[in-house]
């Protein structure tokens, strides 16, 4: 198939590691493999752009230059990934519709309350009309999938389990060494963390489970808390870790995700409590290397994880739940075991993309002008 391909949140190679990047880059990269013709038609970046009337002039000459190159490809079908109120797709339907070419969205999010608010309400109805225009819709949450079926039929939804790429993150015995020699860790267990430093949910959740762990630290329990990750709030995060667990925490910076199976082999349990996280991929990639997950019962979090087998789940700021589940995993060193095992064994056998993209490219083949046999 030959694919017209846009990101309108965040465009591939953007300089910001995300979640919503890494999903798009898979799906892009598995398209590619799979022998298809991509055709990336725009690195548009539309987040908010209905109330930045500076970048009209931008998005009218992206509009232009995209029409062009769609005339150019003779595309059989374009892919969207993620449209949403704060970035709707302003190019595919229009596009798609002047070309008569199938239109396809994956990750597509409808949400009724945010046209109740002035600031919202126009990306709202933007978001709405792309979805409805959409001849197939892909999401990979069970929850969007909910909401989706309240304006579109059945037929035209499909549910992708969220996952990714297992033979990129496995557990490295020689790196688990390296690791742990490196950060000067002992035999103590070691507890990993992994976010951007953003003055956001991300940030909060770290503060909030430092402080949590804090009390176990005041125990005199054994461990070690590694993080990775950087940005504009490292500097409070060090602060935060250097009143709360002295001595016991290390900042390692950002590491890239090629790197990130390294880092994972050198822990024993994965912990970020995932503040209305929409699915984490942070947890899919843990477990895959062998890592139990400690994380809040929210979000796209129980999707991703097996709850009381790979992961313990706990109320959001529970922080007594929270600490206690820290401390047993902290002290069984069998239950980490099993659990981690049983982790790795989870998103081989229900997160791993080769598998997963399968169906949906078959979808895509489907509804593609050319549809091979």
């Amino acid at each position: 198939m030959r694919i017209c391909f846009y990101a309108p949140f965040k465009p591939l190679g953007h300089p910001n590691p995300s979640g919503d990047l890494i999903i798009a880059t898979g799906l892009h990269d598995f398209l590619r493999e799979q022998g298809h013709e991509i055709c990336i038609v725009s690195n548009l970046r539309s987040r908010w752009i209905y109330w930045k009337p500076w970048l009209f002039p931008k998005f009218l000459k992206e509009y232009s230059n995209s029409a062009k190159r769609v005339r150019q490809f003779a595309p059989d079908i374009w892919l969207t990934y993620h449209c949403y109120y704060k970035a709707p797709d302003l190019l595919g339907p229009s596009l798609c519709q002047r070309h008569n070419v199938p239109y396809v969205l994956f990750q597509g999010i409808y949400s009724t309350k945010r046209r109740r608010k002035l600031r919202t309400a126009p990306g709202f109805f933007l978001n709405r009309r792309a979805l409805l225009q959409a001849d197939h819709l892909f999401t990979n949450r069970e929850n969007d999938l909910k909401n989706l079926r309240r304006i579109i039929p059945e037929k035209n939804l499909s549910h992708i389990k969220p996952g990714i790429f297992p033979d990129e993150f496995s557990l490295s015995k020689n790196s688990r060494r390296t690791k742990r020699q490196e950060w000067d860790v002992g035999d103590s267990p070691v507890i990993l963390s992994a976010a951007m430093f953003r003055p956001d949910v991300k940030t909060e959740g770290l503060l909030w489970m430092i402080n949590a762990l804090g009390k176990l630290a005041d125990q005199d329990i054994a461990f070690s808390l590694v993080i990775a990750g950087d940005g504009r709030e490292r500097e409070t995060l060090e602060k935060c870790a250097a009143e709360r667990l002295p001595g016991r925490v290390r900042f390692l910076g950002k590491i890239t995700r090629e790197r990130m199976d390294e880092f994972y082999s050198g822990g024993d349990i994965f912990a970020f409590p995932g503040i209305r996280e929409s699915l984490g991929m942070v947890f899919l990639e843990a477990q895959s290397c062998g890592l139990p997950v400690i994380a809040f019962d929210n979000g796209g979090i129980p999707e991703v994880v097996e709850t009381g087998k790979t992961a313990l789940l706990t109320q959001s700021y529970d922080e007594e739940a929270f600490c206690a589940a820290v401390k047993q995993l902290l002290q069984d060193k069998e239950q980490r075991d099993r659990m981690g095992q049983a982790a790795a064994k989870h998103v081989r056998r229900h997160h791993d993309l080769k598998k997963n993209y399968l169906q949906f490219e078959q979808i895509l083949i489907n509804n593609a002008h050319t549809p091979e046999p």
